[in-house]
């Protein structure tokens, strides 16, 4: 029998895909010659990973990095596995076998870890290509630095396993001028020269981080071979750091308007009646709710592009609506498109004015967009 097609969704993620690839050819020339690796975990910070993968290494990415095995299993049969594919951080035990039989690139952690490594890749008769993470501050995953000299050449002479890369990861990038960022740097760089004076050579060296990328030069040029960028490519930023690049927003967040009519003076909005009109009022009933990534904090406070007029959010945003004030709009009518993201004529809302209001960042800002919201590539 016949599905029936899927209803139109009420709420779009548009993303831009020709932004999307100038952003990352801007950051290319802008840490040039080095090559961009481009991180698209947790579904691409939301956005859509297969597509954005596919355009990206179309467009010369050097790599692909994602967080743990689908993702990276989804990104190679995106690329047709032209583009190499690896992994940030570390695998459950349950994931090393089959990402050495795909070819995935493995992070190593620690010994027990590139232990399992080594014997799934000998009992497949393989070379697994890793890449050592190195714990110089986050104190999350990887070697830590004062027992890196003595472990990585233990590594290096495992069957069956190649060290590929070096890597390690910035806390504190988005802070320009911090000195545990340099010293960061220089302790991956000193490592790498003993290392190399031992005869262990890492065909990619990468520390930089989209925040790294705008504020610290010193990880963006040799000795290290790649950056890793993840929130740069979609145009945002983190909010206390530089913005050495010109980049664009990729993105636009769009519903409707599904109601529109006069409410009298006196009457309250929304769930806790936290706002009371002050006069009679033409009010606006926007399709888009907190399960669809609207924070909470906009609550009377943000605000919603109509016809590319800003009209005040008023009341408390609910799970699938939103309430805003057309004063300014009366032409407005149901099924007018609403931008809660993005461009709209003349006006634009930005990421970083909900990460503020929220008291976040951008990258929280994007993984909260719900999953019934369509994203769709243009």
């Amino acid at each position: 029998m016949k599905r029936p097609s899927p209803a139109p969704s009420r709420v779009t993620l548009e993303v831009d895909l020709s932004v999307l690839e100038d952003n990352f050819r801007r950051i290319r020339a802008g840490v040039a010659p080095l090559g961009v690796v481009a991180v698209l975990k947790a579904d691409a910070y939301g956005l859509g990973m297969p597509e954005i993968a596919r355009r990206l290494g179309r467009a010369g990415a050097a790599g692909i990095a994602t967080a743990e095995l689908a993702e990276a299993l989804e990104a190679q049969a995106a690329t047709g596995g032209r583009v190499p594919v690896g992994i940030l951080g570390s695998l459950l035990p349950d994931e090393i076998g089959p990402a050495v039989r795909a070819g995935i690139r493995i992070p190593l952690s620690d010994w027990d870890e590139a232990r399992a490594v080594s014997a799934a890749a000998v009992r497949q008769r393989r070379v697994a290509r890793c890449h050592v993470a190195l714990d110089t501050g986050m104190s999350r995953v990887g070697v830590r630095l004062d027992e890196a000299d003595e472990l990585i050449p233990r590594l290096a002479a495992l069957p069956g396993i190649e060290l590929e890369g070096l890597y390690s990861h910035f806390p504190t990038a988005n802070v320009p001028g911090d000195p545990a960022t340099a010293a960061q740097v220089r302790a991956v760089k000193a490592l790498a020269r003993r290392l190399a004076a031992r005869g262990i050579r890492f065909a990619a060296l990468h520390l930089a981080n989209s925040d790294g990328i705008n504020n610290v030069p010193a990880a963006c040029r040799a000795p290290f071979t790649h950056v890793r960028a993840g929130i740069n490519l979609h145009g945002s930023f983190d909010p206390l750091g530089n913005r050495r690049l010109r980049l664009r927003p990729v993105f636009t967040l769009k519903a409707r308007l599904a109601q529109v009519r006069r409410v009298p003076a006196g009457a309250t909005l929304g769930y806790g009646r936290t706002y009371a009109l002050p006069r009679e009022t033409l009010v606006g009933t926007v399709a888009a709710g907190y399960a669809d990534g609207l924070p909470l904090a906009l609550s009377n406070r943000g605000s919603i592009l109509v016809r590319g007029v800003p009209c005040p959010v008023i009341g408390r945003i609910c799970m699938d609506f939103t309430t805003v004030s057309l004063e300014q709009v009366p032409e407005a009518r149901v099924g007018d498109e609403c931008v809660c993201l993005g461009r709209q004529g003349d006006r634009s809302i930005d990421i970083d004015e909900w990460a503020t209001l929220k008291g976040t960042h951008a990258y929280e800002v994007l993984c909260a967009i719900g999953s019934r919201v369509r994203r769709v590539c243009v």
